[in-house]
């Protein structure tokens, strides 16, 4: 009598298909879903809103080290930026020193820039500066007057809401008429400013943006509006 052969029926085999089928259509949803988030991410941070990281002292009063800034790139594209507020722009003329670090070429280094590219970090404000906007275009930029005070097209600048604790308004007298397409800006930390008292006046072409908001740490957690000391400077 002939034996005959039945096929066994692998069930666990079987089942394997569709939880490999499963993980497969589960990796693929992450990825379109993580680089959906990244594009986005990406545009926004590109032309609408970027983050930075205040890297110095000369904001002081109204900013610190290590604080989180976000910026709107908005105020530069459909609106013009307007005497008070702190805009972030790129070095125009050799204000910083000179990096003397070398590039970081590490996995990590790599990982850390691209995450700043797509917003996912805060821009470390390498190449930038951040400062408050004093005078613009026409403005005559002055100090000081009797009392010690900044004036701007003659009048006296009430800065106790933002200048820094101890600091004069500046400890040199000067006086400057801001240039057509120009900004004159100043640090609220002003014994500790390199600013445009020494390196002139700033393109409004390489201005990023507008701070309005510090984010990080909660302890600063704020918006940054325009001073009303600035509402009543009559135009040039």
């Amino acid at each position: 009598m002939t034996e005959k052969t039945v096929p066994r029926d692998d069930g666990e085999a079987t089942a394997d298909k569709p939880r490999r089928s499963g993980v497969a259509a589960w990796v693929r949803e992450t990825v379109i879903v993580v680089g959906l988030s990244l594009l986005i991410a990406t545009l926004v941070r590109i032309f609408l809103v970027q983050a930075f990281l205040i890297p110095s002292q000369s904001m002081e009063g109204t900013l610190h080290v290590g604080d989180r800034v976000l910026v709107s790139k908005l105020a530069t594209r459909f609106g013009d930026v307007q005497r008070g507020d702190i805009v972030v722009f790129a070095d125009p003329d050799q204000w910083l020193s000179p990096v003397s670090d070398p590039e970081d070429t590490t996995l990590g280094g790599r990982l850390r820039d691209v995450l700043q590219f797509v917003g996912v970090l805060p821009d470390d404000s390498e190449g930038h500066l951040i400062k408050r906007v004093i005078g613009i275009g026409g403005d005559t930029v002055a100090c000081c007057d009797e009392k010690g005070r900044l004036t701007v097209n003659g009048l006296p600048l009430d800065e106790s809401d933002f200048l820094s604790t101890g600091d004069k308004p500046s400890a040199t007298e000067f006086e400057a008429t801001v240039p057509a397409g120009q900004l004159f800006v100043m640090g609220d930390h002003r014994s500790n400013s390199g600013d445009s008292r020494v390196n002139g006046t700033v393109p409004e072409g390489r201005v990023t943006g507008r701070a309005f908001a510090v984010v990080w740490p909660l302890a600063h957690w704020g918006s940054l509006s325009r001073p009303e000391a600035f509402t009543a400077v009559p135009e040039p």
